[in-house]
């Protein structure tokens, strides 16, 4: 069996960050930019332009506000990766009128939290990492003074998808870990919450 290890995505781990984002998917040119800017922005820039702005994004590791992602290291590599953190901070979300209903509709809270982003280079595929992933992400963000974890998963018992295109996670992960649905942005996106209060 291969070690696991799950840490925060800090400046000082800027290179293990690329290196998971660049096993498959987007991305590579996305940088897990898509939730963090509204669309205006996001068409604006390039790939580059938006590893800088993940450059900018990760703490120093002393720092006190907490990392924006997790990346998963599997025997000292880094092979996945999951956004996480206050839904504030994803301001595309508020924006994607198909995301509703939320659990939460207070927008300004900062206390509700998102796990919007995985991805996991092919070659570390099959070895559960998402579910270890979301694992790490409720942990985080209980950490870190979330009360409700949000995540916007695909039903693949509705909708049969490439594992490229099912970067937002998989609705029987999140059941698995807790989460409830709370509605259905499409027949195959759902929202799910978990209560960390």
């Amino acid at each position: 069996m291969p070690s696991i290890e799950i840490l925060p995505a800090d400046a000082s781990r800027f290179d293990d960050a690329q290196h998971a984002l660049s096993g498959g998917g987007d991305g590579r040119s996305c940088q897990c930019g898509w939730w963090t800017m509204p669309n205006t922005d996001w068409q604006r820039t390039s790939p580059d332009e938006r590893r800088e702005r993940l450059r900018d994004e990760l703490p120093e590791p002393d720092a006190a506000s907490p990392a924006p992602a997790l990346i998963a290291y599997v025997d000292g590599e880094a092979a996945g990766w999951v956004r996480v953190g206050p839904r504030t901070r994803q301001v595309r979300i508020g924006r994607t009128k198909n995301l509703q209903p939320v659990a939460d509709p207070a927008w300004d809270d900062p206390t509700v939290w998102a796990v919007s982003c995985f991805v996991v280079r092919r070659e570390h595929r099959g070895l559960g990492l998402n579910a270890r992933l979301l694992d790490a992400a409720i942990a985080h963000a209980r950490d870190h003074g979330a009360r409700l974890l949000e995540g916007y998963p695909t039903d693949t018992t509705v909708v049969e998808k490439r594992a490229n295109e099912l970067f937002k996670g998989v609705l029987s992960t999140f059941l698995a870990a807790g989460f409830t649905e709370t509605g259905r942005a499409t027949p195959s996106v759902v929202v799910v919450a978990r209560d960390l209060a």
